[in-house]
Parts: structure tokens; sequence; C-alpha cells
């Protein structure tokens, strides 16, 4: 059995049950781009962390799936995880890849971590072939709680819009929010983030820890966008000539 990857705050993982509801709503968004968008061709996941993502690519449909990290320990670890993903470890602004490389390129939970958020974007639009698609989450500046020392830059839709426009065009924004079920638990409880954040997990109550350990992927949902939404998801897609 394949060692779980250490945690360290800055990026989720499976299998540690504390995470359970961060590792689920990240899932969803990559279960949401196998059933929508349709992983095809190349893949690309950059910013892969674990590899998690990068298998769900695969096992989706997706001809041939890269995983892209700066971190060596998050290649090494999903190279032994997941051996039909091919890991290469480099930096995201400046990948190595040749121009028009890839079908689809994803970035989840990504591009709030970087400095150079528009050289990312141009080297995502260089890295597409003509007619490509790039699908980016972040989480909502204006609904995700301050303080997480690893982000460098949050957005707000408009912002996330006006990154990714020079280099490619939006073709759809969607938001992130908690299904019913999450919904219902928060309406008596108040807010299954922010209880998890108020305390370590040690402290959480009964409700909140079984809560967070049956969280799933399908306890959210992916729709319209709107201030409330909990994680942004933007689509865009390179031109379909040669830049």
């Amino acid at each position: 059995m394949t060692e779980t990857l250490p945690l360290t705050g800055e990026r989720t993982a499976p299998g540690i049950w504390h995470e359970n509801y961060w590792f689920a709503r990240h899932e969803a968004a990559y279960r949401w781009i196998v059933d929508s968008v349709g992983p095809n061709g190349r893949v690309l996941d950059a910013g892969c962390g674990e590899g998690y993502g990068a298998e769900l690519l695969r096992a989706g449909g997706a001809r041939q799936v890269f995983g892209l990290d700066y971190e060596d320990t998050s290649i090494r670890h999903a190279a032994r995880a997941y051996p039909q993903v091919n890991l290469v470890q480099g930096n995201l602004v400046q990948t190595g890849f040749a121009d028009g490389s890839f079908d689809l390129i994803t970035s989840l939970q990504t591009i709030e971590h970087l400095w150079e958020q528009p050289r990312f974007v141009a080297e995502c639009a260089r890295i597409l072939a003509p007619g490509g698609t790039l699908v980016l989450t972040t989480p909502n500046r204006l609904t995700f709680p301050p303080g997480n020392w690893y982000h460098t830059t949050e957005l707000t839709m408009a912002e996330l819009v006006e990154l990714t426009e020079p280099a490619l065009e939006v073709v759809q924004t969607y938001g992130l929010r908690h299904g019913e079920r999450l919904t219902a638990w928060e309406a008596e409880h108040g807010s299954a983030v922010e209880r998890q954040l108020e305390a370590d997990h040690t402290e959480w109550d009964e409700k909140l820890s079984a809560l967070v350990r049956r969280t799933n992927a399908l306890d959210f949902e992916i729709g319209p966008p709107g201030d409330d939404c909990l994680d942004l998801v933007l689509v865009a897609r390179a031109g379909r000539t040669a830049r």
C-alpha cells in the first residue's frame, strides 16, 4: 500500500480523515471535469500535488496524462501511487513543454499559490493545442476564510476572468457550492468551514467529526457563478489557429 503524503497545510490528500471535507471538495471539481468537459487526448494537471486528480483524469478517458508540480516530495509520492500518470517536476510558469503540447490543461486550487499568475496563464496558453481547453478552479476570495499563508493572491470571478482573457477565450464560468446535505447541516450547526477552522481536529465535537468523515464529492454542486459560491470554476479555450 502506498504511503499517504505528509500533510503540510499547503495541499490536500486522500486518506486523512480530518482533511476529508477539503479532499472531497477538490475531488468534486475533478469529477465534474470528467463528466462535463471530458478529458481526452493529452492532458496536463498543472499543480498536481498528491496526484489523485491526475489519476481521475486518466481513468476518466484521457489518452495520456501528465502531472506537473514544483515540489519534489509530491512528485515522488505521485509516481509511486499512480504509475500510469507521467509525473514531471518543474516550474508552472516555465514548464519546458513544447508549444501546443496538450488538448486539456487542468489546474485546480493552484493559481492562488502562485506569485506570477499572469505568466502562468500565458504559459498554459502557449502549451495548449489550438482549440484546447483550460480549466481553472480557485477559492472565491469573497467567501474563503482569510489567513492561508500559502496563498499569494486570492481572486473573485471578475478578477479571474480579467486575468485569463488576455491569453485565452473565456468560454464559461461556474461556482462550486455545498449540496443539499451540507446545506442542511449548516442550517442547524453553522458554517462547516468555520467550525473546522475554529479548533484543531482533536477538539471537534462528535457531530462535526462525523460530518467531515462522511463528506464525499457528491456533497458539492457546480452550477451558475455568484458571489456566494465557495470555489470559482473557469473554462477557457485556446485560439484555433497557431499562435
